[in-house]
């Protein structure tokens, strides 16, 4: 029959934390702690240009750490030169492994029209820039029927790092980069944001909603016109959208006459 000390091990939930720590010790079982506490997020404050290689990985929280929760390293004071530092050194998930490169970003970083994608793909993750191949020419097109290049516009994906054979990206990943994302955001301070495919859309709004939903509606992101529409890769696949896609284009062309 167990003892009055069986039944008080059984519901640990009970012991105060010196008797914790006294059957710990009993049986040589090092006490565990918490690497970061929750309430004192690890911080990345503003360096100047010629310091940020002094940006050192073993400060990255760990991707246990991070997973299941959104990122709490304060970057909200890095400038350009800075930020892609750290996104290049970013080992918040286990995309880092199996990345050629991160993908950053490109463009005009004063752009009025800033296009957010979903997340590299062998293309991008190889050349390190967002939206080139099939996809990408596809988009230089729909940006020219416009009178734009993407010399004149921000474009940026969700995720820095390409997921493997370009499956979708997981939450847990889309929670660890969305931190980066909304300091560009901040940085290029855009008129207007296109979001381009489902993914980015849902994200950005916080939203469930299909793409065909999304797409038909006016949305405001912080106070930011936004607009929503297919990514260039789904348009390659079926062409009968394209349509619908200048259809969105002539809307987003509109917003920026009127900004």
């Amino acid at each position: 029959m167990p003892n009055q000390n069986d039944r008080t091990i059984e519901q640990g939930c009970c012991l105060d934390e010196a008797t914790r720590l006294e059957y710990l010790n009993a049986m040589d079982i090092q006490p565990w702690c918490l690497k970061h506490q929750p309430d004192a997020p690890l911080q990345i404050t503003s360096l100047p240009d010629d310091q940020v290689s002094a940006v050192d990985d073993s400060h990255q929280p760990e991707v246990s750490d991070v997973v299941d929760k959104p990122v709490t390293t304060d970057i909200s004071s890095l400038g350009w030169e800075s930020l892609k530092q750290v996104v290049s050194q970013c080992q918040l998930c286990e995309l880092h492994t199996l990345r050629t490169q991160t993908v950053f970003g490109t463009g005009n970083p004063d752009a009025d029209l800033m296009l957010i994608g979903e997340a590299p793909g062998e293309d991008e993750d190889r050349q390190g820039e967002p939206f080139v191949g099939h996809a990408g020419h596809l988009l230089d097109a729909m940006l020219q029927a416009i009178g734009l290049d993407r010399q004149k516009v921000y474009i940026a994906n969700v995720l820095k790092c390409r997921p493997p054979d370009n499956r979708k990206p997981h939450t847990s990943e889309i929670v660890c980069c969305d931190a980066y994302l909304q300091q560009q955001i901040k940085l290029v301070q855009p008129k207007i944001i296109l979001a381009l495919g489902r993914i980015a859309a849902q994200h950005l709004l916080v939203s469930h909603e299909t793409l065909a939903v999304l797409r038909e509606k006016k949305h405001t992101y912080n106070g930011i016109a936004m607009r929503v529409s297919y990514h260039p890769a789904y348009l390659l696949r079926k062409p009968i959208e394209k349509r619908k896609s200048w259809q969105d284009l002539l809307a987003v062309k509109q917003l920026l006459n009127n900004s």
